[in-house]
């Protein structure tokens, strides 16, 4: 059985991959607790139908890094990824942010409960 950082890193390598394939609402629709929210870095806090919406309009990622990850385990039935990420697309200038997503584990799955962004300043 493969460990919990190894878990979340895998679903937020799919969360990625679906931005660059334009289908991040599908993904997140099915991965965000009825409840969840995202703080995003251009100081947006957006209900899990928020994103699903902005997320069917959004363009396309070209390429994304995950880096410095860890883990956090507050209980059993809950655990916080936190981790370097850069992502770009087209002409615009690479995105930075420190990321942390709180997982809840509600029937056997992880699911996402609050995803939160921090731009690192200086090096976008």
């Amino acid at each position: 059985m493969s460990s919990v950082i190894d878990e979340l890193l895998e679903l937020e390598h799919r969360g990625w991959e679906s931005l660059c394939r334009g289908t991040g609402a599908d993904f997140y629709g099915q991965l965000m607790t009825e409840d969840a929210v995202m703080v995003l870095a251009h100081g947006f806090a957006m209900d899990r139908a928020a994103v699903i919406a902005s997320l069917d309009d959004a363009p396309a990622w070209d390429r994304y890094e995950i880096t410095d990850e860890r883990l956090i385990e507050p209980g059993d039935d809950c655990a916080i990824l936190v981790y370097s990420g850069r992502a770009r697309r087209g002409d615009e200038p690479e995105f930075h942010a420190l990321m942390s997503s709180v997982y809840t584990r509600t029937g056997g799955q992880w699911r996402l409960a609050l995803y939160q962004q921090t731009v690192v300043p200086g090096r976008q």
